[in-house]
């Protein structure tokens, strides 16, 4: 089974490494399926992970992101661009990630993108949310997110 990632879910994975696309990364590194990714997403993870706000949060140099966009790049199926396609009226620019499912012949584009989301399905291949693949593909349960120990909890400045 193959599948499209948008650059949402690598950027989300690396911000927050117990949440839904942390967890779909990491099945794909227990090579519970394999990852489809062209040179347009590629640009687009590197472009949102080095928006400084973000570089605050992840705390990477720009050498960090180019040696784990490397190790992206080393494990996942490369496609050429795909066919010029106008699936996504609404974002245009979500159409890459249609275009290279079509081209590496991907089962599912996991997104958190409303615009794509919306789409369901193209040419037989599903969009999902990230829990719903979770929950529907993989045949797991969407956990919460877990809770930091009370200690050290923001304590409540009223009363």
């Amino acid at each position: 089974m193959k599948v499209v990632l948008d650059a949402n879910q690598f950027v989300s994975a690396v911000l927050v490494p117990y949440g839904h696309p942390a967890r779909i990364l990491k099945a794909w590194r227990q090579k519970r399926f394999g990852v489809a990714i062209s040179p347009a997403i590629v640009a687009e993870i590197r472009r949102v992970l080095n928006y400084p706000r973000l570089q605050r949060k992840h705390g990477w140099s720009r050498r960090e992101v180019e040696d784990f966009l490397s190790r992206v790049a080393a494990v996942a199926e490369i496609v050429p661009v795909g066919p010029d396609l106008h699936v996504v009226t609404d974002d245009p620019t979500d159409d890459m990630y249609v275009a290279c499912a079509v081209t590496a012949g991907a089962r599912y584009i996991i997104s958190g993108d409303e615009h794509l989301k919306e789409l369901k399905r193209y040419r037989g291949i599903e969009i999902f949310s990230p829990s719903d693949f979770i929950r529907q593909v993989l045949g797991e349960l969407p956990s919460a997110r877990p809770r930091r120990p009370a200690a050290t909890r923001r304590r409540s400045r009223s009363g």
